[in-house]
């Protein structure tokens, strides 16, 4: 059965799900995860509320630190249909998007799909992909649709971009520009893993990657926990709390550039998700706070007499948190 034909692409008809179930199920993906994944459980965590608010994640972190095999174990567990992408210098939007291909037989053109007709579609090195390339994920990212030759075509749902880049080498690069930056719900840092942890990758390499990991949604699965996420409440402390905190940024001294209102919303949003993954229907100002730093990371801009002393944006962030009145 093809993405198309399992009737995922309408949400008409699709059953709730409490979120009761929202939470067994988050934590049990979290888990499974972690049988094949050492340590970076918040990063899956963060990519999990990605995918459930309908966001996408951009991953930066030196090679070698499990990127890809990190998004290919999440999209086995969840059920999902994975594409991998390896951008280069002289990827075209065809091969991203797809093209119409001639049929010498049939003597018709009939259209070719792209890897992007996927549930997860990891963007290997998009930093190395031309801007031309990168502007035709633009539409991808934010319509959830692919138009060429005047032919627009629904991509399946779920659907995420997990991107990444590598932030050490800059020769032959295309450094990704605001506005496509702003298109992608987190950023996350990986980091190397601490000492024991890099113990337990040799051993588990030494001894065999887990092969029976368990598949424990499918794409229909998914859809409808993103239907519950959706549901969750938000009082009216909790919309001034996220509006006071992306208004700082917009007027603090050391930031050249704010948050925009889609900020606001990707708040909001991940905060109502991170709180059914938690089983509860309401927001309480801890899902905000724990969610500013990967939402707002890539989207504010430092002044240059504040990255010369030497700040960075999460102690700006940081700063910003500690000023703005919280509500109880």
């Amino acid at each position: 059965m093809t993405l198309e034909d399992s009737g995922i692409g309408q949400p008409g008809g699709i059953s709730p799900m409490t979120l009761d179930e929202v939470h067994e199920l988050s934590s049990e993906i979290i888990r499974e995860c972690g049988r094949a994944v050492v340590g970076k459980i918040d990063i899956l965590r963060d990519v999990l509320i990605a995918f459930l608010s309908n966001g996408h994640v951009v991953l930066e972190g030196v090679p070698g630190l499990a990127k890809t095999y990190m998004a290919r174990t999440f999209s086995s567990i969840l059920g999902c249909a994975f594409k991998r992408i390896q951008l280069t210098v002289d990827t075209l939007p065809a091969d991203i998007l797809g093209s119409n291909v001639f049929n010498q037989k049939s003597g018709e053109f009939w259209f070719r799909k792209g890897p992007v007709f996927a549930n997860l579609v990891l963007a290997d090195e998009i930093n190395r992909c031309p801007p031309k390339s990168q502007s035709a994920l633009l539409e991808v990212m934010e319509e959830r649709q692919v138009s060429i030759e005047g032919v627009t075509r629904k991509l399946p749902r779920p659907f995420l971009i997990i991107a990444t880049q590598n932030p050490v080498e800059q020769e032959g690069t295309y450094p990704l520009p605001e506005a496509q930056l702003d298109r992608f719900m987190f950023r996350l840092i990986l980091d190397y893993p601490t000492g024991a942890e890099e113990a337990e990758v040799i051993r588990r390499k030494h001894v065999g990657d887990a092969t029976d990991l368990r598949v424990l949604t499918d794409p229909s699965t998914l859809v409808r926990m993103q239907e519950a996420c959706k549901s969750v409440f938000l009082e009216e402390d909790i919309i001034s709390y996220i509006r006071d905190i992306i208004v700082r940024t917009r007027n603090d001294p050391q930031i050249l550039l704010g948050g925009s209102p889609r900020a606001s919303l990707v708040l909001m949003n991940a905060s109502k998700t991170r709180a059914a993954m938690h089983g509860r229907d309401y927001v309480v100002p801890e899902d905000v706070r724990k969610l500013c730093v990967q939402t707002l990371n890539h989207r504010l801009l430092l002044k240059p007499e504040a990255e010369l002393e030497g700040l960075t944006v999460e102690r700006v962030i940081a700063k910003i948190l500690g000023e703005v009145d919280c509500p109880r």
